[in-house]
């Protein structure tokens, strides 16, 4: 008798009995014809367990139908994890595979914000792998809630009928019955919840389905998670453009050879290196890696970093620039150096700027600079009446001596004077109003109020006349000349004087007149004060009154005293 199938094959060994059968059949016709006998009734033994063998094949490949299809649906999701990093792109494959491997009504994926931990929809499609829109979000958040918090699946055949879940006002009131949900997980940290539901038939989930759900979205979790990281990295890079772009500082890094690999706008704009530049740092900007270089090296071999290196350099669209260079080593998460990243900032206009305020502060006194307000609209003509202490001094015979030397001469011997007497006055923190022709005139007490700014002046005309005597030290016999001086107290209006193109910050008054007619009167290093001068400072001063002095403008004589020292 022929040999019978073993119960309950596998399909690999339903295969292998069907192909012996069929070569016991091909031996016996070839027998047949070689020998010329009938092989009917053997034939018909043969027949009926072809036909069995047949069946059962039939009926295996049926089984593996639905194994298939699911195989399809994971190799699916394989492949959406290895096309593509786009996240949306994922989601909605992911929603497909889920209707296509479930038949579903709807599925609905949500995902864990990282911030606040809350579940947000991300996609939601219908059996015809349509947008669901969110007005239709109509799932049981507390079956959602379980897998999110237990990260277990969970499967009912008729959520009406559920002892779990039939009392949930959800399942009652969008009268939910077949729902299958399963925990998206990496690394054992649940990242979202897959939601599958049929409104309308029961039955429609087994556990077949649960157990297959969860293995898909295991393969899925993967690919949305790399989806979000590539995300991430995305728009993390695309700030760090944005934030390279924007910041004033120019900024070029380097490989290990020197190659540029990033510079940003800034170097464009600062140095006139072109775009996306791709040479070695040498060859783009030889210039300055001439200037670096041994800094380059110091970084290199050192391992420190350089900041705040300021260099000059000429560019050739830009002349002479001022920059300020910061080094340092490149390194990765390993700490194994990479290259090399040079910040640059620009201190042409800067130092620019700073030349001219020092430029301007030799035409102002610095304290008239730091009253002057930001906004220029606020800079407004006119002033206030308030006390001040004037100071005239003016360097005797200078008129002849001027008759007797060349006007260059006359410039550099006028200058070494003017500067002692300036610096005399700005030495007790006054304002030096102006020089007129050969004399130094100042006042204290504004802008800024100086409670004792009699003695200022005092103190500032004594230092004057011992800076006269050393710098004799210093020239020829020939050029000595020497200040007097007069200073005097009382009111005055202080402020801005001129037009709007051209001011001046000055004190008008008859105490500023008073000044100027002592220091005629003074002889070649004598300083005189007015009598309101010397009450105010008598206390602090050696002074000897002098007889009653007319001067000019003044019908009577006036009473003044000659300033000897300090006490």
């Amino acid at each position: 008798m022929p040999d019978q199938p073993e119960t309950n094959p596998s399909p690999q060994a339903t295969i292998a009995a069907l192909c012996e059968k069929l070569t016991q059949v091909s031996l016996a016709v070839a027998e047949s014809r070689e020998h010329g006998t009938a092989v009917t009734e053997e034939l018909y033994q043969l027949l009926p367990v072809l036909r069995s063998l047949l069946a059962d094949f039939q009926r295996d490949i049926a089984n593996l139908g639905p194994d298939q299809g699911e195989l399809e649906a994971l190799y699916g999701i394989s492949q959406a994890i290895g096309s593509s990093l786009d996240l949306q792109q994922v989601l909605n494959e992911v929603m497909d595979q889920i209707i296509r491997l479930t038949e579903a009504e709807r599925a609905f994926l949500m995902l864990v914000d990282p911030e606040s931990g809350d579940l947000e929809f991300r996609a939601a499609r219908n059996m015809d792998r349509e947008t669901i829109d969110s007005s239709a979000f109509e799932i049981s958040r507390s079956i959602v809630k379980q897998v999110a918090d237990s990260g277990e699946p969970i499967v009912t055949t008729n959520a009406q009928m559920d002892p779990r879940f039939k009392a949930k006002a959800s399942v009652i009131g969008y009268n939910l019955r077949s729902i299958l949900c399963v925990p998206l997980k990496v690394r054992g940290q649940v990242t979202g919840v897959i939601y599958a539901d049929n409104r309308i038939r029961t039955a429609l989930f087994a556990d077949r389905d649960r157990d297959l759900l969860t293995t898909f979205a295991s393969q899925a979790a993967i690919a949305i998670e790399n989806a979000r990281l590539f995300e991430s990295v995305s728009d993390a890079k695309s700030l760090m453009d944005n934030v390279f772009a924007s910041i004033p500082s120019g900024v070029i890094t380097t490989d290990a050879d020197g190659q540029i690999t990033f510079s940003n706008r800034a170097v464009q704009q600062i140095m006139g290196l072109p775009a996306s530049v791709k040479s070695s740092f040498p060859d783009a900007l030889p210039t300055l890696e001439s200037e670096l270089h041994p800094l380059i090296d110091q970084v290199r071999t050192g391992s420190e970093s350089v900041l705040n290196h300021e260099i000059e350099m000429a560019l050739p669209d830009r002349g002479s620039v001022f920059l300020r260079t910061s080094l340092s080593l490149l390194k990765d998460a390993d700490n194994e150096t990479q290259g090399i990243a040079i910040v640059i900032d620009d201190l042409t206009e800067q130092r620019r700027l700073e030349s001219r305020y020092q430029l301007f502060q030799r035409y102002l006194s610095p304290v008239v600079i730091e009253r002057l307000p930001a906004d220029p609209s606020e800079l407004k003509l006119g002033g206030q009446r308030q006390e001040i202490t004037s100071l005239f001094a003016d360097i005797r015979g200078f008129t002849d001596f001027s008759q007797r030397h060349d006007p260059e001469t006359l410039f550099e011997i006028l200058n070494r004077y003017l500067d002692v007497g300036a610096k005399a006055v700005l030495s007790e923190e006054g304002t030096l109003d102006k020089f007129m022709g050969d004399a130094v005139v100042a006042f204290f007490n504004a802008p800024l109020p100086q409670t004792d700014h009699v003695l200022r002046a005092v103190r500032a005309a004594l230092k004057m006349r011992e800076a006269v005597k050393a710098l004799h030290q210093e020239l020829d016999p020939t050029y000595h000349l020497s200040y007097g001086a007069g200073i005097t107290v009382g009111d005055a209006v202080v402020g801005n004087i001129g037009t709007a193109q051209r001011l001046d910050y000055t004190a008008i008054g008859p105490s500023m007149n008073m000044a100027r007619r002592l220091q005629e009167s003074a002889a070649p290093g004598q300083v005189l004060m007015a009598q309101s001068a010397y009450e105010r400072a008598k206390g602090s001063i050696e002074a000897r009154l002098l007889p009653p002095m007319q001067v000019e403008g003044i019908a009577e004589p006036i009473e003044a005293y000659e300033l000897l020292g300090l006490k």
